[in-house]
């Protein structure tokens, strides 16, 4: 198993406190092996086998599907006694409001409840009011550059002999783990999407044209980090003798958010202090996906380079913005309570360096300032601004 210390870290932090933990990303991520990294964990620290009961709801016992009844009973069967029991339940949104059973569990007493799904059932805007206020979501995301590395040392290469593959290959643990081309890796990647789509966007939401739906997801990938609107993908359909609502671009847009295939990257701007509506951006939720489905082209990994930072600070725990600073815009605003750093992103820096400084310089304030780059002239300094290359930039602490 890769490890995973930045979960591991959340687990503890957060054992025994009464409520109930939710792991929330895209299939195929590494939330259920998280969850037997988590039982080693209580294992090691002391806690009784028979004290950790883990149950996957989407093995075959549970094909046939399970009412929150049954799922309530099911586990206090397991519970013989009134000691503190850990409960690892995987991909819970198989079971039709698996809330009611998890809440009563949690009111026992002796309980500590960790939780994973791959669907908007598993986002705060969609758990019942019978969590309200008693859970925390844990959002749960591919490899890190940090944890690529972790598979990759015996290889005898540096972090930046590395790099290259994963922004081609991305982070699914899957891949990661093996050996694979770079065909192979996006056959695999193209599966998981596909289970993607059919099982939590297409099915559950019945489109019926799933052909034009594909187009829009198309747009969107080809897209990534650049700012557009429902209406521009309405005019694109149009030019290209399609008709689709602006309402029903914005509802492909939210069920792909609350399957994780895509994160919204809203604007915020620097002078006004406010978060804005429009001109958003959208981030894949890996690297890969865009390969897969639009093959790689090594001029495209320019736009990935956003891509990949954008998640690097998700993962540090930074609420990220797409910075306005009246006419100029700033790649990303991080803000964790009252820290806050700006970050350009470019492949290479003596192309754009004059342009990216100035952005940054015009923002006066003391914060830090950061140029991410591919350069290998990196690193140094502009008037403060620190120029850092990417994989320096992934694997700082």
């Amino acid at each position: 198993m890769i490890p995973r210390p930045y979960y591991m870290e959340i687990f503890r932090t957060y054992r025994d406190v009464p409520v109930v933990k939710i792991l929330a990303g895209i299939r195929r991520c590494g939330k259920s092996t998280l969850l037997e990294m988590l039982q080693a964990d209580l294992e090691k620290n002391g806690v009784a086998g028979d004290h950790i009961v883990k149950i996957s709801y989407t093995s075959e016992d549970f094909e046939d599907g399970m009412t929150d009844k049954e799922m309530y009973r099911n586990i206090l069967e397991k519970m013989t006694d009134t000691g503190q029991y850990y409960l690892l339940l995987d991909e819970v949104q198989e079971v039709a409001d698996w809330e009611k059973a998890v809440n009563g569990l949690l009111e026992k007493g002796n309980t500590d409840i960790y939780v994973t799904g791959s669907n908007s059932r598993l986002m705060a805007g969609e758990i019942s009011t019978y969590l309200s206020g008693r859970y925390l979501t844990i959002p749960v995301y591919t490899l890190s550059f940090a944890e690529y590395l972790t598979f990759k040392e015996a290889a005898g290469r540096t972090p930046r002999e590395l790099l290259p593959e994963y922004l081609r290959l991305g982070g699914f643990p899957i891949v990661a783990s093996h050996h694979f081309g770079e065909e192979a890796a996006y056959q695999i990647v193209e599966g998981i999407y596909h289970s993607v789509i059919s099982n939590d966007i297409t099915r559950r939401h019945d489109i019926k044209n799933i052909d034009l739906f594909n187009r829009v997801v198309k747009f969107i990938v080809e897209n990534v980090g650049k700012t557009f609107s429902a209406n521009a993908i309405v005019k694109f359909l149009k030019n290209e003798g399609r008709a689709l609502s602006v309402e029903t671009i914005y509802n492909y847009l939210e069920w792909l958010e609350k399957a994780f295939v895509i994160y919204r990257c809203q604007r915020y701007d620097l002078k006004g202090k406010s978060v804005l509506k429009t001109q958003e951006k959208f981030y894949l939720a890996d690297s890969s996906l865009k390969y897969c489905l639009m093959g790689f082209q090594p001029e495209s990994v320019a736009a990935m380079l956003e891509n990949v930072v954008y998640f690097e600070l998700r993962r540090r725990g930074y609420d990220v913005y797409i910075g306005k600073n009246e006419t100029k815009e700033i790649d990303f605003v991080a803000v964790r309570r009252d820290e806050r750093i700006y970050v350009q992103v470019c492949r290479s820096l003596p192309q754009r360096s004059d342009r990216e400084t100035a952005n940054l310089l015009e923002i006066k304030d003391h914060y830090p300032k950061y140029i991410v780059t591919m350069d290998e002239l990196a690193p140094g300094n502009i008037d403060g601004v620190k120029i850092v290359h990417l994989s320096d930039f992934l694997l700082q602490k």
